[in-house]
């Protein structure tokens, strides 16, 4: 069974973005740099405009989720400072950082603790997802699910990356367990994939392969 991601909750996004960016200090932020959550001692929030961004386990480093589109990263590291996760931009990418305090400040004037709600919600779901992709599920099961995910990437951000590294980075599969399927279902003119491993397209899925 395929599983679908949560809603982005996109025009509270918005909000939050229009609200906390003119009270921002934007950054240079060059690929693959790591984000601390913390800023001379001060908790952060981290507002993404452009670009690619990923939120990496910070136990082990495994990929939980790359951001395309606009964002706001840190509301739950700024109610409850766990430092569970990182930030690592993947390409060269727009963002700025405040002061956690002072968009706490901004939360308040402007109303929009509905808004930060909705995106802690989205968060909660988003790793209900993620868990549910990978956890007790066969080898094949979790192979599918993540082509399943990556065929919606815009094509030029699956140019960019292969899909065993798509997968391998997002779970504990081996290698030679990934290569295996992936070299099946090509075989079986499932999915068609380039060179290199970029994938291009998919035919319906088999549920049990």
């Amino acid at each position: 069974m395929h599983i679908s991601p949560p809603i982005r909750p996109q025009q509270a996004i918005n909000r939050l973005l229009d609200a906390l960016e003119p009270h921002a200090t934007p950054i240079n932020a060059i690929a693959r740099k790591k984000i601390n959550w913390h800023y001379k001692g001060k908790q952060q929030l981290w507002l993404f405009r452009e670009g690619e961004i990923s939120m990496l386990r910070a136990s082990d480093g495994l990929l939980m989720i790359t951001v395309y589109e606009g964002h706001v990263f840190g509301l739950a590291e700024m109610l409850q400072p766990m430092r569970g996760h990182v930030l690592r931009t993947e390409i060269e990418s727009v963002i700025s950082r405040i002061d956690a305090e002072d968009a706490i400040r901004i939360f308040r004037e402007e109303n929009l603790w509905e808004d930060v709600t909705a995106l802690l919600a989205y968060h909660t779901a988003y790793l209900a997802y993620r868990d549910a992709l990978v956890l007790q599920q066969r080898t094949y099961a979790v192979i599918r699910n993540h082509l399943m995910e990556m065929i919606l990437l815009p094509e030029e951000m699956r140019m960019r990356i292969s899909i065993l590294d798509y997968i391998q980075d997002r779970t504990h599969l081996s290698r030679s367990s990934i290569l295996n399927v992936l070299s099946a279902l090509k075989k079986g003119k499932y999915i068609q994939f380039i060179r290199g491993g970029y994938l291009q397209h998919i035919e319906t899925l088999p549920e049990k392969f």
